[in-house]
């Protein structure tokens, strides 16, 4: 067997443990070798509660390492980009947290870069590594439901955290960058093009900030969409997807984290079929998914092109509401 491919972790993030560290224990081929963070003290602890060998001084050492192959970005979304690409030009290939960067012309200077450096950068949305991404998209595509008439999708958690980083301006927050985004790539997959914002309604957390947002679309061929997200709403917790058509309707209740507790339902005139959809974790799949990317070049779905393309929708909604983009 090929030695592991060698992950390096930008900062002591919380997602890092279930979105990486363990995964890796369940994907002999890739393994976590070393994590830098801004406090060396905090890189040191995180290194020893996870089982980390080496801890690297700064980030600007963890991605000049020799021994590391690739790069973990799971920083504040601020940083996605200017750190990225400082790891694609130091020749790590990197897998970066949803969003993909502030806003898409950051997204499309990490994509030049990826290109220019001839590595592979991948956007973490781990769920459409999950089987359950490939059967919604199946049943949408097997004509069952008829013509396809409306795509809704929601994500909406309570985080009444106002100083979590995710209400923060000046890192890129709000409720669209962190929730909302899974819910435009979720739209933009099973629609499987992309749709022109014609609405957009924010309630904010503070100046420019979004505690929640619900936008409105169209597509070229007639088909309209909606994403609901929230960070703090009177809907504390909804996530879902909803394709309907002429002859019937798709529903599914939590399509982003599948391995906790999933449920999908067809309902047509000739009766109702509920199923569920056997697989590991999600991040599971993607880290998979990602080391077969880097080695094989075998496809990514959430690959650079494809986050540059969210970003656009994630600009775009903040533009109808009235806000600003992300980052300036």
């Amino acid at each position: 067997m090929a030695a592991p491919l060698r992950i390096g972790i930008l900062g002591a993030a919380r997602i890092a443990p279930m979105a990486l560290i363990r995964p890796a224990k369940q994907v002999p081929e890739a393994a976590i070798v070393a994590v830098a963070a801004r406090d060396p003290a905090r890189a040191h602890k995180f290194a020893a509660k996870h089982g980390i060998a080496r801890v690297a001084d700064s980030y600007a050492a963890l991605i000049a390492d020799p021994e590391i192959d690739a790069i973990y970005n799971p920083l504040p979304n601020s940083l996605h980009a200017e750190w990225s690409i400082k790891a694609l030009e130091a020749g790590k290939d990197v897998l970066c947290e949803k969003p993909l960067a502030s806003n898409a012309e950051e997204a499309q200077a990490m994509a030049d870069a990826a290109v220019r450096c001839q590595r592979f950068l991948g956007e973490a949305f781990h769920y459409r590594y999950h089987p359950l991404a490939a059967r919604m998209k199946a049943i949408v595509e097997s004509g069952a439901l008829g013509s396809v008439q409306h795509i809704e999708t929601m994500m909406c958690i309570p985080l009444p955290l106002p100083r979590d980083i995710r209400y923060r301006w000046d890192l890129a927050g709000g409720a669209v960058m962190d929730v909302g985004c899974y819910a435009i790539n979720l739209l933009r997959f099973l629609a499987g093009a992309e749709p022109e914002v014609v609405r957009a309604e924010a309630r904010l957390a503070s100046p420019n900030v979004d505690r929640w947002m619900q936008a409105d679309f169209r597509f070229a061929d007639g088909r309209s969409g909606r994403i609901t997200c929230s960070l703090f709403s009177s809907r504390l917790l909804s996530i879902r997807a909803l394709v309907r058509g002429e002859h019937g309707e798709l529903r599914v209740f939590n399509p982003i984290a599948p391995h906790f507790y999933h449920r999908l339902t067809v309902r047509r005139a000739d009766g109702t079929q509920t199923e569920r959809v056997p697989g590991d974790a999600t991040y599971t799949h993607q880290l998979r998914a990602f080391v077969a990317a880097v080695r094989d070049r075998a496809p990514f779905p959430t690959d650079a092109a494809d986050g540059v393309a969210n970003m656009r929708g994630i600009d775009a909604v903040y533009e109808k509401a009235g806000l600003p983009r992300r980052g300036g």
